[in-house]
C-alpha cells in the first residue's frame, strides 16, 4: 500500500433518518440542555454564530452543575462537555455548511468526495476548522526557520519547551550523523530540527495515519523527502538498522479511561515503555544515544508515581542514564479560564540514555 493509500482519520458523517429538533436563538436554552442530557440529538439552524451560543451556555450550565478545580475534575469536565456537544449537529450540502455566516473549510471537500450531503457534530466542525486555518496559514515553531502545516489529527507542539531543550542538546550533540529515527514523528518538529543540525537521513514513524499522509503531502516538492523517510505503524515499524540516535517524545500521561483518537498524543498505555526500550535496545549501535522527552506532569497532577524511564534505568538492565537535563516550564497564561497552578512544579526532561 502506498502511503497516500492510507486511510485517515476523519469524522465520520451523521446521517440521521428522522428530522432533527432545531435550535436557533428564539430557542429554550434550559429545555435544549435537558433534551441533551437526556441523550437527544439537535441541529443548529439560520447562523453558525447560535452553535456557539449554545456551546457557550453548555459551558455556563456544566460550571453550575460540576466542580472544575484540579487536574482529574478538569478532565472529567471535558468527558461530560465532550459527549453533550457531540449531539449538536449542523448540516453540510455540497461540501459546506448551510447556516449562514459560516467559515470555508477545504477539508469537507478533500475528506467527503463521495459523500456531499451530510451531517457533523459541532465541535468536529471546530475541529476541522481550525484545523484547515492552521494547515492553509501555518505555525511558526520558535526552534525551526520555516512553519510547520499539520495535517488534519495530526498532533503539534503548542508548548515548546521541550523543543528548546531538544534543540540546545542538539547544538553539543557530537557524534555521527548518519541516521535517526524519530518514534512517533508526528506533525515532523523534531526529524526537522534533527535535518536542520546536519542528519543525514532521519526515519520517522507514526501510528496515526494522518501524520504520515500529512507529512508525505507537506514534504512531497521540497528537500525534505529526500532527508526524511516515513512509514506507518507502532514503535519502529520496518526500521531494523541500527542507527546513531533514537528520539523519542512519548505521551506524558498515563490512560485512565477509554480514549477517542485525538486523545491518543497525549496518554500512555501501560505497555508503551516496556515495548520501546525492548525494541530501541535492538536498534541503537553500541556507541549510540537514546533521547526521551517527557515530564512530570503525570506525578505533579497525581496520576501516577511511576516514571517509566526511572523505571527503566532501575529495572531494565539494558540502557544506563548518561545525563538528564529538564527546564522549568513557563506559567499557563493568565488569560486561562483553568486553574493550572500545578504547571507551577511542571519540569520538561530531556533524558539521554547509551547501552550497558
Amino acid at each position: 500500500m502506498m502511503i497516500t493509500d492510507i486511510p485517515i482519520n476523519k469524522p465520520e458523517p451523521f446521517l440521521h433518518k428522522q428530522p432533527l429538533v432545531q435550535f436557533n436563538q428564539s430557542t429554550n436554552i434550559n429545555r435544549t440542555i435537558k433534551a441533551l442530557e437526556a441523550g437527544k440529538p439537535l441541529i443548529i439552524t439560520e447562523l453558525y454564530n447560535n452553535g456557539l451560543l449554545l456551546l457557550n451556555e453548555l459551558h455556563k450550565h456544566l460550571k453550575r452543575k460540576l466542580p472544575n478545580t484540579s487536574f482529574q475534575e478538569q478532565r472529567e469536565y471535558r468527558s461530560v462537555y465532550r459527549n453533550l456537544s457531540n449531539l449538536i449537529y449542523i448540516e453540510i450540502i455540497d461540501h459546506k455548511l448551510t447556516v449562514k455566516k459560516s467559515p470555508c473549510i477545504g477539508w469537507l471537500n478533500k475528506f467527503y468526495p463521495e459523500t456531499s450531503n451530510f451531517l457533523l457534530s459541532f465541535p468536529q466542525v471546530q475541529g476541522l476548522n481550525s484545523s484547515w486555518q492552521w494547515y492553509k496559514n501555518g505555525i511558526s515553531i520558535p526552534v525551526l526557520r520555516n512553519k510547520i502545516h499539520p495535517y488534519y489529527g495530526t498532533y503539534f507542539p503548542t508548548r515548546f519547551d521541550h523543543l528548546i531543550l531538544f534543540d540546545n542538546w542538539l547544538k553539543r550533540y557530537e557524534g555521527l550523523k548518519k541516521s535517526a529515527i524519530d518514534v512517533g514523528i508526528g506533525s515532523g518538529v523534531l526529524s526537522f530540527q534533527m535535518v536542520k543540525y546536519g542528519f543525514q537521513k532521519v526515519f520517522g514513524t507514526d501510528t496515526n495515519p494522518n501524520a504520515i499522509v500529512g507529512l508525505t503531502a507537506f514534504m512531497e516538492d521540497t528537500k525534505l523527502s529526500r532527508k526524511i523517510e516515513l512509514d506507518f505503524g507502532n514503535l519502529f515499524c520496518k526500521w531494523e538498522k541500527q542507527t546513531e540516535l533514537i528520539v523519542f517524545n512519548p505521551p506524558w500521561l498515563p490512560i485512565s479511561r477509554n480514549l477517542d483518537r485525538n486523545d491518543e498524543a497525549f496518554y500512555y498505555n501501560e505497555n508503551l515503555f516496556p515495548e520501546f526500550f525492548e525494541e530501541a535496545k535492538k536498534r541503537l549501535l553500541p556507541q549510540g544515544k537514546l533521547v526521551i522527552l517527557f515530564s512530570n506532569l503525570a506525578q505533579i497532577t497525581k496520576e501516577t508515581e511511576n516514571h517509566p524511564i526511572e523505571k527503566e534505568l532501575l529495572e531494565g538492565g539494558r540502557f544506563q542514564l548518561e545525563k538528564c537535563f529538564k527546564k522549568t516550564v513557563k506559567i499557563a497564561s493568565k488569560k486561562t479560564k483553568r486553574d493550572q497552578n500545578w504547571r507551577s512544579f511542571e519540569e520538561v526532561e530531556l533524558w539521554v540514555l547509551i547501552n550497558k
